[in-house]
């Protein structure tokens, strides 16, 4: 695990997680504008990608499974050029490659490790499903197998845990069906660990029923880093953490669109040699719960910019923290990772504006267009229709103060 102790940030020193939350009530995210699925618009190559890396990027524990991950790791997505992408993370040290069924990858990696069986046995993979119940699971295991052409994955995910219908599915993490289809994976021989990502609005309530169950050994979440120290998130992280719950962040790149705002309000990143989104990464990395950064990767740039970041991590401050808060908000992200609701009920509307706002994010940010016009459609209609919406009230509201307004009218003309 990297070095996050609490220090001082009059002198200067690395802060822990902890030493940072509650420096500002009700503090909104910039780290949670980081993402799975979040790819990094190509920049500048950072002069120390030049030398190709040598040895393994960091690893951290991952939970309480005596497993060490890459804490970055590879999200992938069906692209001419993927296979490229597999071989370069590969080369310069990278062990964990994300995949899911909607992605449409696992054929790829599964072809890219045939090509050379050795990769299998240093690799930490992992892929996701979604089940109409947990016992579904053990079949859509088989499939992804299947696609992926090896007899085991490291960890399934149940993909989306609440997307599915959320007064179902939020009781999943603690009920035996899960329990009992858990055991019965492992004991398969399948996957060697099983847990769920998620991104609902009551992602709290979800993560603290893993808690309750006890049986769930990882979760990848939307990561709202820099939540107030006692937002439920925070809270709910901080029970995950103590029970050895391997932490997994993702969408923490996702809406911040204004890049070159953000390096022109913060100039110490350029004198430190890091873009914008290395800046972001190492703020998640700071968070010593977290085991390893999802981020979708589309192109060798992304790569590189990625995996240097990963070699050169360092704690951030508690001063350097906040500023870059400051900047990524002044930018006008597009994306509130941290989003719990708020928004819609503020607005007095049934309309899921984060969800709306995810998505457009989807299509603008990531460049997934016909992934986000299909979630868009599979929406309930009242999920859709902001008629009528307090926008206004919404934007108070928000963590990350999205401008609905403006946001929701390209939502109706891209999506739609």
């Amino acid at each position: 695990m990297s070095d996050c102790r609490e220090f001082d940030e009059n002198n200067g020193s690395a802060v822990g997680r902890r030493a940072f939350l509650g420096t500002g009530a009700g503090a909104v995210t910039a780290a949670a504008m980081l993402g799975q699925g979040e790819s990094t618009p190509a920049q500048e190559p950072p002069a120390a990608d030049a030398k190709p890396s040598s040895g393994l990027i960091p690893k951290r524990m991952l939970g309480k499974t005596g497993v060490e991950v890459s804490m970055l790791n590879l999200g992938t997505w069906k692209s001419v050029g993927l296979d490229r992408i597999l071989r370069l993370a590969w080369s310069r040290g990278l062990r964990y490659v994300d995949t899911a069924a909607s992605y449409g990858s696992e054929p790829a990696i599964g072809r890219w490790m045939k090509a050379d069986p050795k990769i299998r046995k240093d690799l930490f993979l992992v892929t996701k499903a979604h089940p109409h119940t947990p016992r579904d699971l053990i079949a859509e295991l088989d499939k992804r197998l299947e696609q992926l052409q090896t007899d085991y994955v490291d960890l399934i995910f149940i993909h989306a845990m609440g997307d599915g219908d959320i007064n179902k599915e939020i009781d999943w993490p603690m009920s035996r069906e899960f329990k009992e289809t858990a055991e019965a994976i492992r004991k398969s021989g399948k996957a060697k660990f099983v847990g769920f990502s998620c991104h609902h609005p009551r992602q709290a309530e979800i993560l603290q029923n893993a808690v309750k169950g006890g049986f769930v050994d990882a979760i990848m979440v939307r990561n709202d880093s820099w939540a107030d120290h006692d937002a439920p998130f925070n809270k709910a992280l901080d029970a995950c953490h103590k029970a050895g719950v391997g932490l997994i962040s993702m969408k923490q790149i996702a809406g911040n669109v204004k890049i070159d705002d953000i390096a022109a309000r913060l100039p110490e990143l350029k004198e430190k040699g890091l873009t914008p989104y290395q800046g972001l990464l190492h703020a998640i990395w700071t968070d010593e719960r977290f085991s390893s950064v999802c981020v979708s990767m589309r192109n060798t740039d992304q790569v590189r910019e990625n995996i240097d970041a990963a070699n050169r991590f360092k704690p951030m401050t508690t001063a350097e923290l906040g500023r870059l808060r400051a900047a990524c908000l002044a930018a006008g992200p597009i994306f509130c990772a941290g989003c719990d609701g708020s928004c819609s009920r503020a607005a007095g509307t049934a309309a899921e504006l984060g969800t709306l706002t995810r998505l457009l994010t989807y299509h603008d940010h990531h460049g997934y267009r016909e992934e986000a016009r299909r979630q868009y459609a599979a929406l309930a209609p009242e999920a859709r229709d902001w008629t009528g919406a307090d926008l206004e009230a919404a934007r108070e509201a928000c963590h990350n103060k999205l401008d609905f307004a403006a946001l929701l009218d390209r939502v109706d003309k891209t999506l739609a």
